[in-house]
């Protein structure tokens, strides 16, 4: 059976990687809507060796669409995935609009399949952050075996998860440093090429900023609302590819060694061992990568049971849209 596929927010970074993955995954549709802002309407899209005409999601009422792949911002989510699940289809929404909602499903499909079974409350699904997905997906075989007490995490995140903007400011930065050009951040807070800025989003009341509140959350809805989780998030001037440096409290014995053989057993992750010829991995060598890779697995002695690890992963992909067509993926799999 095929189906009817619509990409919102089509012509962000996002939505681009979202259509080249559906169909290099060979996902089954009959059709595929590429949808953005009336802005961008009548510009053109790849879908494989094809060209979409983009058209304006104002004007779109998702008749006869089963499924949507939606990645335009909260705000514009917020209007439109409760107007496409109301004409039928099952909204799977990139954004931070629904993530939090006790009635939407926040899924990843190698952590929690079975909080799909609750879609039809209201038709959403929820892409979780990017960085919370990468995480996840390296704590859950370990959780399966030693509970995880709590998780310290510092990340160090590429500027795509801003969107195409934040890139081309990283871009025109870096080559106006070599021509004493002065520097004019508008996408971040400070300037970002030659220079890490320790904030993502905006800070909350306690200090933290909204990002580091995100994996936190999400880590517990996901995951287990037990795990006591300290998240510190940074922008680094990366193109693609977050990283992460993730140290694990666990209620039982595990070993860096033990935790080795789980992962080189568990689905979606790829383990890099310190004797192996790569070492670890950087961002810079997974850009375009499917998978969680892992790498300087080490145990942590100031702790009864510790565990250090460096993640990192496409946020493109599988911190975004690989996430989302795996989603659906399962769903047409089990559900639909």
């Amino acid at each position: 059976m095929g189906y009817k596929v619509a990409v919102v927010g089509a012509t962000g970074n996002v939505g681009r990687e979202m259509l080249a993955t559906l169909h290099e995954r060979a996902f089954p549709v009959t059709d595929v809507v590429a949808l953005a802002s009336a802005r961008s309407a009548g510009a053109e899209v790849s879908f494989g060796d094809d060209d979409l005409k983009v058209q304006d999601l104002e004007k779109c009422d998702f008749k006869g669409v089963d499924i949507v792949l939606s990645s335009p911002g909260a705000k514009v989510s917020a209007v439109f995935a409760p107007r496409a699940a109301a004409a039928g289809a099952v909204v799977i929404d990139n954004t931070s609009q629904f993530r939090m909602d006790p009635d939407v499903p926040l899924v990843v499909p190698e952590v929690n399949p079975q909080a799909l079974a609750g879609y039809k409350k209201k038709n959403i699904i929820a892409n979780p952050n990017c960085s919370t997905i990468q995480m996840v997906v390296a704590l859950k075989p370990l959780h399966d075996v030693a509970r995880i007490k709590r998780v310290v995490v510092s990340t160090y995140q590429s500027v795509s998860g801003a969107g195409k903007e934040a890139m081309d400011e990283l871009f025109s930065q870096t080559r106006g440093v070599y021509m004493n050009a002065t520097p004019n951040p508008s996408e971040f807070t400070k300037q970002i090429a030659f220079n890490v800025i320790p904030q993502i989003d905006v800070f909350m009341d306690d200090g933290m900023t909204k990002e580091e509140w995100k994996m936190v959350a999400e880590t517990k809805k996901i995951l287990d609302p037990a795990i006591k989780v300290c998240a510190n998030c940074v922008r680094v001037p990366v193109f693609i590819g977050h990283s992460e440096m993730v140290n694990v409290e666990f209620e039982t014995e595990l070993s860096a060694d033990a935790a080795k053989k789980i992962w080189s057993r568990a689905p979606g992750i790829t383990l890099i061992d310190l004797e192996s010829d790569m070492g670890y991995v950087t961002p810079a060598e997974i850009a375009g990568e499917d998978n969680v890779f892992i790498s300087r697995v080490r145990d942590d002695a100031s702790v009864d049971y510790g565990l250090n690890f460096w993640c990192v992963a496409d946020n493109l992909r599988k911190g975004a849209a690989l996430n989302a067509i795996q989603i659906a993926e399962t769903l047409v799999r089990e559900y639909l």
